[in-house]
């Protein structure tokens, strides 16, 4: 199914879910995994722990960010498609980028993890069906959201972030 399909957009989630392209949902998380793994990684060496304000994530916090994000929502995905109308735990990604100590990691470890999760999360959208696809389920605040919106929410998630990274991080190898 495309995102075009989608029958209910997610407030909040719409940013990143129109970041993707309009293709079947698979499909999407297959490009998505392409970028990932064409992803200028000499650059985010380069850049190793720098960032370009205060408190904000390095490179292999943002990349931990990825893991993390794709985890939890793998985990809300099955569950919704499954038929579980239980209400979804908010994610803090603040406390969890706290306790991760990303930055113990090389950045080659940080990416291999994020390419075998995506590859699991384009093997479990595989495996639904249309309906499983559009089955909604309740998030935290009201939200309502289906697998197959999610799905594209994980693909334009990483496209938000690479944006970024283009934006505010890579200007940094300019300076001394």
């Amino acid at each position: 199914m495309k995102k075009s399909e989608i029958q209910k957009m997610p407030e909040y989630f719409d940013r990143y879910i129109h970041l993707a392209d309009d293709v079947p949902v698979v499909e999407a998380l297959k490009i998505s995994l392409q970028e990932l793994q064409n992803a200028p990684i000499n650059k985010w060496l380069a850049l190793g722990e720098r960032v370009y304000a205060p408190n904000k994530w390095t490179i292999k916090d943002l990349l931990q960010h990825y893991i993390d994000t794709e985890r939890v929502f793998a985990y809300r995905i099955t569950a919704i498609a499954r038929g579980d109308k239980q209400k979804m735990l908010p994610y803090d990604e603040d406390i969890f980028a706290m306790n991760a100590q990303a930055n113990r990691r090389t950045v080659e470890n940080l990416v291999e993890e994020l390419i075998l999760i995506r590859k699991a999360t384009i093997l479990l959208f595989q495996s639904f069906t249309p309906e499983m696809l559009q089955q909604q389920g309740n998030g935290f605040n009201e939200m309502q959201y289906c697998p197959l919106s999610l799905g594209f929410m994980l693909a334009g998630h990483q496209r938000w972030h690479f944006k970024v990274f283009e934006e505010r991080y890579y200007p940094l190898l300019n300076q001394n």
